[in-house]
């Protein structure tokens, strides 16, 4: 088990979370939805490698929680559908929200009702990791 490393990801995870906040006062809603991303991304390891369960060094790897199910808390559990399909939702939006493309700025393109829904998201997805590591 990688605790200390866990625990790590989950400050970092909070840092993201002021950062959220700060970035859609901003209206800045593309660095929300990136950021949301990383966040989620920070927590889903972070639970994994509280259990002990080593985690590749790509972006999107929530699909070993439902692989690793029997290792966590029951209502763990019950939120991974919902903790799987944000965290490939983000992730398919990682690239396009911070460096755009030439048909697609960033800036322009994401709305407040989407940041919004990815600021909760990722609010959620927090809330659980710290249950799983700081109640455990």
């Amino acid at each position: 088990m990688n605790t200390e490393l866990a625990i790590s990801y989950l400050k970092k995870a909070n840092i993201r979370s002021k950062l959220i906040n700060l970035a859609f006062e901003l209206h800045g809603y593309s660095d929300v939805i990136h950021d949301a991303q990383s966040l989620v991304e920070l927590c889903v390891k972070s639970m994994l490698l509280f259990k002990g369960i080593n985690v590749p060094k790509f972006h999107e790897v929530s699909g070993l929680l439902l692989e690793h199910r029997d290792k966590f808390p029951e209502f763990a559990q019950d939120a991974f559908p919902k903790i799987v399909k944000i965290s490939k939702t983000l992730r398919r939006n990682r690239e396009l929200s911070f460096y755009g493309d030439e048909d697609f700025i960033p800036t322009d393109e994401y709305t407040e009702d989407e940041a919004l829904e990815a600021m909760e998201n990722a609010k959620y997805v927090l809330q659980i990791t710290e249950s799983v590591i700081l109640k455990n």
